[in-house]
């Protein structure tokens, strides 16, 4: 485990990954819409000009462009926002890609409602949803720029769609540089007993801040950064049952169809045991990043009242 003290947006690992992929990667190109300055795209395209498709505000058309050049061969990285590259085009995903299985890569930023001040309609909190419903697409979330540089590599040596969520503002640091990011591998963030918090994302920094602040409680917390949610790593979620008994999800993202949904599966099926999920449960407004976390009670504070409350069921 790495230290909270420093902090770097993932949009920007992202962008500077995707430089050093372009130069590696002859087949990589670079599809855009209209927001390619706020997902980091812009640098792939001044560098690599003659890679780089900008079609606007059309993710439809963009989905359908990047399964037709995967099938030439192409390795197409797709961006937009959350909410733009999942919601609006989810059709040609579930048909043009993940019906296919075509090598398509979709890395959208501005997930959760960290994004802040651009509001309800831009906050993506359905994204993992949507994202892990389609068959076959491999759906990451990494917790930090340092793992979001892994998550981007694997994704480009991997053969299939991938799916990536990324954030707009700077995020903590949760990582040394020789984070050990295997695609479908949850990462033991820290050892615990007592109880095991599965987070992913912009989660597993609070996840480590409270497991922090219990441990001077005498309560042992195992942290699990759940960075790949599908396929989900079920023996971590099933090791964690059967040795610490309780179990708490974090996610920056609605309780329907994202992390809690894919533990309480693998409980449900394997070893019950309590599960208390610290996730958004309607939409939030406009404001202040930390100020809605807070407000929608997906902070810190939360997930450690989440431990209190799963132990008492324990």
């Amino acid at each position: 485990m790495g230290t909270l003290a420093s902090t770097a947006a993932t949009r920007d690992a992202y962008g500077e990954a995707l430089l050093k992929l372009g130069d590696r990667n002859s087949k990589v190109v670079v599809i855009g819409g209209d927001l390619n300055e706020s997902t980091r795209t812009l640098l792939f395209a001044k560098k690599f000009p003659n890679r780089f498709f900008d079609f606007g505000p059309a993710e439809q058309n963009m989905i359908s462009v990047a399964s037709g050049m995967a099938s030439a061969g192409k390795i197409p990285f797709v961006s937009t926002f959350a909410v733009f590259g999942t919601g609006r085009a989810f059709d040609q995903l579930r048909v043009q890609v993940a019906q296919v299985k075509s090598n398509v890569k979709l890395i959208c930023t501005h997930a959760g409602i960290i994004t802040g001040d651009d509001g309800m309609s831009a906050h993506g909190i359905e994204d993992l949803a949507l994202a892990s419903s389609l068959v076959g697409v491999t759906v990451i979330a990494p917790s930090d720029a340092i793992e979001t540089t892994h998550a981007i590599n694997a994704a480009a040596e991997l053969d299939g769609p991938v799916y990536i969520r990324l954030y707009r503002p700077e995020t903590p640091i949760v990582h040394k540089q020789n984070c050990d990011f295997r695609i479908g591998v949850a990462e033991l963030m820290r050892v615990g007993k007592d109880v095991t918090i599965i987070a992913i994302g912009s989660m597993v920094s609070r996840a480590l801040e409270a497991a922090s602040l219990l441990s001077k409680e005498n309560i042992d917390c195992r942290v699990l950064n759940m960075h790949t949610l599908h396929p989900t790593d079920e023996q971590a979620i099933y090791d964690a049952a059967i040795e610490t008994g309780a179990i708490v999800t974090a996610e920056e993202h609605y309780i329907n169809g994202g992390l809690h949904s894919a533990v309480a599966q693998v409980v449900s099926r394997t070893h019950p045991v309590p599960i208390e999920p610290v996730a958004l449960t309607t939409y939030a407004e406009s404001g202040d990043p930390e100020s809605l976390l807070t407000k929608y009670n997906v902070s810190s504070s939360d997930i450690h009242a989440a431990v209190k409350r799963v132990i008492s069921r324990h």
